[in-house]
């Protein structure tokens, strides 16, 4: 349900982009986002890289406020892969000085239009300050009834599913039993098991693939691409991915 009319929302869309052709019955409770694209629109502009992800922070709160004025329930965005840890030192040192700096700064606007935040991935590896901010925004929006924001950090895929059979087995074997793995037992081990999965996965850049991203998550989940890189997403081009999933008639397997 629109948290305020569809033209507030999208007041200003460009040139045969209509906000009212939006369903307001249709809209996807669950939105995944890989955001990617931040080096290369540091690069075109000659800049350094870090710089691409400050810029990438505008798309993000932008993205946030869309999703959540438009009636999506859950928005996850996928901010630090375990294969990130490859990158340069400097890269990532400064990307852990901006999650906390960012998320401390965002948090009491997050609190007071109702957002509750929370993440996923293996948390433990984090800088000390950068996952005292995340464990602050949780319990500062805890209780808030509004869009979670689901923030994917030092998150893979598959060591998510490692995890959760592991943690199955270890179970099983604390009780004296043989483990016996189903599907609802499996999905409630993962990192999401009180989230619905995702309706909607949006990737920038022009990149086709998933990154080691909720891979069992995203088994019927409709994908929208775009060559837009993410420092230039913005609220018109949530809504054109709105849009493309409500033109898509998902009959997940069936005829």
């Amino acid at each position: 349900m629109f948290a305020k009319p569809v033209t507030e929302i999208y007041p200003d869309p460009p040139a045969g982009l209509d906000p009212r052709a939006l369903d307001e019955g249709r809209i996807p409770q669950h939105v995944a986002v890989i955001m990617d694209g931040n080096g290369r629109w540091a690069k075109k502009r000659a800049l350094n890289r870090l710089r691409g992800h400050r810029a990438g922070i505008d798309a993000v709160r932008e993205t946030i406020r869309a999703a959540s004025d438009s009636g999506v329930r859950y928005l996850t965005i996928y901010s630090f892969s375990t294969e990130n840890w490859k990158r340069p030192d400097d890269e990532v040192e400064g990307l852990m000085e901006l999650f906390a700096k960012t998320m401390l700064a965002e948090v009491d606007g997050l609190h007071e239009e109702h957002v509750r935040v929370r993440t996923i991935g293996d948390m433990s590896r984090l800088p000390a300050d950068t996952r005292s901010a995340f464990e602050e925004a949780w319990e500062k929006t805890r209780g808030n009834d509004g869009m979670t924001l689901v923030v994917a950090v030092n998150y893979g895929s598959r060591q998510e599913i490692l995890h959760a059979v592991q943690s199955i087995v270890d179970d099983a074997v604390a009780q004296g039993k043989a483990p016996v793995v189903t599907g609802d037992l499996f999905e409630s081990a993962l990192y999401t098991g009180d989230i619905p999965d995702p309706e909607l996965l949006i990737r920038t850049s022009g990149e086709m693939r998933v990154s080691n991203f909720l891979l069992w998550q995203l088994a019927y989940t409709e994908f929208y691409c775009t060559d837009v890189l993410w420092p230039d997403f913005n609220r018109y081009e949530f809504l054109r991915a709105l849009l493309a999933y409500q033109a898509r008639d998902r009959r997940f397997g069936g005829v």
